[in-house]
């Protein structure tokens, strides 16, 4: 019961100093929501979107996976991936997507460890961090004498790229970008330095 008195106590914190002091903010998101971001950031417990960005309810529609990873368009394979997308863009009309990746990832780390020969010891992560290998063979190309925290650092910021291009693969991104109703971005939040950077292309 402590756990679930953990979740109570917080939601009540939460009640009185946000919710209740904005009731006419979530009446109005009753009817609707109109984010103007799309974020797509990493499952880690340290790089909450919302906190980092400080955004109210309603500003952003946020996905979050292992290693803030977007596989490029396949309209069978990873569906989750591009259905939110494809809602972000086609019905929520979002005016700019950031595709955000963070220090000290485990996912990339992950990725940097995989066997090469293509073997697995989990169920479902590394078959998932594999969508990230053209950056790993990039990074591994140009950096081969770094150990495996310099990679693991220099993997972080270039799968990021790899997910922006990955991203443009989509029909409707591509149809946003050339009207010029979207902007796409990475980011780069390091926590341990406190700090952020983001970039166009």
């Amino acid at each position: 019961m402590e756990k679930v008195e953990r979740l109570n106590t917080g939601f009540a914190q939460f009640k009185e100093e946000v919710y209740d002091k904005n009731t006419e903010l979530y009446l109005q998101l009753s009817e609707k929501q109109e984010p103007k971001y799309m974020v797509f950031a990493c499952s880690d417990s340290r790089v909450s979107p919302c906190r980092i960005f400080n955004f109210s309810p309603g500003d952003v529609f946020t996905v979050r996976n292992i290693a803030n990873m977007i596989p490029p368009y396949n309209s069978t394979n990873n569906i989750g991936e591009g259905a939110a997308i494809e809602y972000a863009v086609k019905h929520l009309k979002v005016e700019t997507i950031l595709v955000m990746g963070h220090s000290r990832c485990g996912g990339i780390k992950g990725l940097m460890s995989c066997n090469d020969d293509g073997t697995t010891t989990t169920d479902f992560i590394e078959d998932w961090v594999k969508i990230g290998l053209p950056a790993k063979n990039k990074v591994l190309e140009a950096s081969s004498d770094l150990d495996l925290a310099e990679q693991c650092a220099m993997c972080e910021k270039e799968s990021i790229k790899m997910s922006v291009e990955n991203l443009k693969t989509y029909p409707f991104v591509q149809e946003g970008l050339e009207s010029g109703n979207l902007t796409v971005l990475g980011g780069y939040y390091d926590f341990v330095q406190g700090k952020f950077d983001a970039w166009t292309d």
